[in-house]
């Protein structure tokens, strides 16, 4: 026989579980608040940028048309592998005394340009706002001076520098994120745990659960009389779970 459970078992489940329930989650939301402020390092990002066209002498000799646009717009990705190449970062760590190699250094960039653009967006994370400002607008610089030996072609021009905001705001990590995480994950866990509780807790509690779970009919209920139930007769005694098997009676 297959056992169900009702809206009003899981109610009553999780009233009683609910301090345990806000327990986890409040604790979840403490740990998660403690780990963001003092482990976790805030980071900073600043943005380049440079756009793809003709170099003056080619504005000056022929008329600009779309064709120019969609070879440029093509050169860009070529471009974004180049300025994240070892060739172009040395270059950077070595100007910007950086002790760190340009591999590591481009895991800290981001290169991109939104769909048909010649504008080239080259975001930089650390951890030093003044850091990512010097790389990024550092790179870009490189990048511009390197790219006529590569490739033969000068149509790089600088378009917008990072700029160092007097009170800059860490991207990351993002705390109300991480708290409201933290709470969901323990309210979720707190909810499981009750569940898990109420599965394994076999004890018999009540005079329905020996008819439930013994299978074995009521027969009657034998009061329990404390001491202060003697001195104060007129209390009415407390009732204690019995069940009768087989006519003998069982007490509590």
């Amino acid at each position: 026989m297959e056992e169900t459970i009702s809206l009003k078992e899981i109610f009553e489940v999780l009233k009683k579980r609910m301090v345990l329930i806000i327990s986890l989650a409040v604790s979840a939301a403490i740990i998660s608040a403690l780990v963001t402020f003092f482990l976790i390092t805030p980071m900073y990002q600043t943005s380049s940028q440079f756009i793809v066209n003709q170099s003056q002498d080619q504005q000056q000799n022929t008329p600009y048309n779309i064709n120019d646009i969609r070879t440029n717009v093509e050169l860009i990705n070529t471009y974004n592998v180049i300025i994240k190449s070892p060739r172009i970062l040395d270059q950077v760590a070595e100007e910007l005394s950086l002790n760190t190699t340009g591999a590591s250094l481009a895991n800290k960039i981001q290169v991109s340009n939104a769909n048909e653009s010649q504008v080239v967006n080259v975001v930089v994370t650390d951890a030093d706002p003044a850091q990512a400002v010097a790389i990024a607008n550092t790179t870009v610089k490189v990048f511009k001076n390197e790219i006529p030996q590569l490739m033969n072609v000068d149509n790089v021009n600088i378009l917008d520098e990072a700029v160092l905001r007097p009170d800059p705001s860490p991207v990351s990590p993002n705390t109300a994120m991480n708290i409201a995480i933290a709470i969901v994950v323990g309210l979720m866990a707190g909810v499981g745990l009750a569940f898990l509780l109420e599965y394994l807790d076999n004890t018999i509690k009540s005079e329905e659960d020996i008819e439930q779970y013994l299978d074995l009919p009521l027969m009657g209920v034998v009061s329990t009389i404390s001491s202060d139930d003697v001195v104060n007769r007129g209390r009415s005694p407390k009732k204690s779970k019995v069940s009768a098997m087989r006519g003998e009676s069982v007490g509590t």
